[in-house]
Order: C-alpha cells, then structure tokens, then sequence
C-alpha cells in the first residue's frame, strides 16, 4: 500500500461531494466556511473547492459523473496534497464507472470521509492508496464553536504529525444524538456539543490474547452495494487483516446486522482474518442488541468464538471519531482492551 506524504502548513487541499450535495445548499453552507476557516486558520492550509461541489443536492444527485470528475480532477492535479470530502449519503457506488484507478495510483494523496464513503475508500484501497476513515467536512470539521479534541488530536497524530506508533485509545466522553442533536442552522453556531462520560471503555466481546493485522473495513450500511463489484476485497486480500466496522444514524435494525454478518460468514471471511474492532452504535439503544449479534454470528453461527472482537470503539458516526486508516497495520491487546498503530499513518 502507497502511503502518502502528511499534511503540513502552505499545503493546498480540496474539498469533493462525492455522495449527497448538501454542502452546496443555502441552509447547509455555512458550514462549508467554518470548515475552510477553520483549516486555513488552524492547520495553515489553502482550501479549495472543486468545479462540482457546492452545486446542491439536485445537481449532484443527477450527475455523479460531475462528481467522479472532480475526484478525478483533484488527484490529476499534484499541487493538491489531501482530499477531504463533504458527507455521506447513499449511492457514491454510482462513481464507480468514472474511476480512473491508476490516476489515484499514480498521484497519492491524503483522502478522508466516512460513511457512504466508505465506497470511495475502497476504490483508494483497490488503487493501492492508504486512506483515512473519518474526518468529513460537514460535520467534523465543521462543528460549531470548536472541533472536538479527540477528533482534533487523531487528526494531527494521522495526517499532520504521524508518530511510530499510536495508540487509538477509547474516548473518556461521548455525545449523544438521540436526545441531544444540534441542528445545522446558524442559529447555533454558537452552540458548544455537550459531552458525557462514557463509562464503559472498549469492551471485549469474544476473544484474548494479542493480535496483528493491517486494518480493512467501514460502514456496515454501505456494503450491501458494493457486495460482488471490483471494489469489494476477495476472501484472499482479508486474510490476516483487522476488519473494523461500524453503523450509520439510519439505526440498522439487528435482523440486518445479522444479514451482512452472516454474507461475510458465508465468503468465509472470519475463517482468515486476524480480528474485529466495531465502532460505537450511533443509536444508544443498540448498543446491547448489536453485541448480541456479534456473539451469536461470529461465535456460535460461523464457529470462531475465539476471534477476538473489541466493541465500542471510536469509528465512525457515533461522536468524537478517530481516524482509522487503511491498509495500515495495528495491535489489538484484548487482555489490555488497546487498539494501536504500528507505524506511522503518513509518510513522514
């Protein structure tokens, strides 16, 4: 896998819609310059948006070609050093034949979002790129008052400032969005998130000891359309890997989660991967109900109750978020309950 080179001040970044177009529409907007005050300010970046990415969602939904060109363009173009895309949606998989792959193979650069982009992760791994699950505009980098300082912390140790080794521990806080959510109005732009003590850490499912693996995943939601595609990794590229996964706010019933688990059962998938780190629910109420599931399909139903599973990480939607990037390699100590990478996210 090409790691590409860290981010640091004077570096010119861009700013995609690669699913839905929200960040071009008038109520959404002002977030899109908190975002790019906010880089250019504090991280001394030169933020600049693409041909196609603040011309809405009607546009953008009916031309996702519009939206491949700007990926396109944006790693064509080699003073452009990170790619930071806008927010999720449902039906990025549309880019897919627009992708040129050796393009992304043959000009490396800092890719990030999560969600639905999990989809455009995936082309960066076909490609060979390492990218970066997590950091999306419209919502990490756009939150009022301040970014979190967890968020804030794995974004430097990642993309700015990569160590040797870094341990992704759990969030001491979580944000909780089912009784609490601040909506995206410039009413509230002065409205600082309220945390809470998170009081259950990770969490061990199945599974002890120490594990290795170069980590490889995304968001559960999004798998179901790039299941047999060229996108999606054979049973051969998961062998000894780390999958890590995670839901969406769309609350994923525990009849689905069962669903997708038993597909990776069926490709034989937990037969040769090294272990599992999944993401805090996004909704509260699932947080007992999904850990059931795992159980049962992972170790009773495809038989490997030793495969160690670490629960309640932070991937994904549920606030703050890490930065989890692919194709890098990391330690789960299910006797320690730590997560860490071992070696640097970035080249240096």
């Amino acid at each position: 896998m090409i790691k590409p080179q860290r981010l640091k001040k004077g570096d010119k970044v861009a700013i995609v819609s690669l699913s839905a177009g929200t960040l071009g529409e008038k109520w959404a907007i002002h977030r899109y310059y908190i975002a790019k005050e906010r880089l250019e300010n504090d991280f001394g970046l030169k933020v600049v948006v693409m041909e196609n990415t603040l011309k809405g969602i009607k546009y953008l939904d009916e031309h996702p070609e519009a939206r491949a060109k700007d990926l396109m363009d944006a790693f064509k173009d080699d003073s452009i050093k990170a790619v930071f895309n806008a927010i999720g949606g449902d039906d990025t998989i549309r880019l897919l034949p627009y992708i040129d792959f050796e393009v992304i193979r043959n000009h490396p650069k800092v890719f990030t979002g999560y969600s639905d982009t999990t989809i455009n992760h995936l082309m960066m791994y076909k490609a060979g790129l390492v990218s970066y699950y997590g950091l999306a505009v419209l919502t990490t980098l756009s939150e009022y008052v301040k970014m979190d300082d967890y968020s804030l912390e794995m974004m430097r140790k990642t993309l700015f400032e990569p160590v040797q080794q870094l341990e992704i521990y759990k969030a001491p806080y979580y944000y909780d969005d089912d009784d609490e959510m601040i909506r995206w109005d410039e009413n509230n732009i002065n409205v600082l998130r309220q945390y809470h003590k998170d009081e259950n850490g990770y969490e061990v499912i199945q599974g002890n000891g120490v594990v290795e693996g170069e980590l490889l995943g995304g968001c559960l939601d999004t798998f179901i359309e790039v299941l047999g595609t060229e996108l999606w990794p054979d049973k051969e590229k998961w062998k000894g890997k780390i999958m890590f996964l995670e839901t969406s706010e769309v609350d994923m019933s525990e009849y689905q989660l069962a669903w997708i688990l038993r597909n990776f059962m069926a490709q034989g998938l937990f037969d040769v991967i090294n272990g599992i780190v999944v993401g805090k629910p996004s909704r509260r109420k699932k947080y007992e109900i999904y850990k059931k599931v795992y159980q049962r399909i992972i170790g009773i139903e495809a038989h490997h109750p030793e495969l160690p599973i670490l629960y309640n990480a932070n991937i994904g939607h549920a606030l703050p978020i890490a930065v989890i990037p692919y194709g890098v390699r990391c330690r789960l100590d299910l006797d320690k309950k730590t997560f860490t990478l071992l070696e640097p996210a970035c080249n240096l």
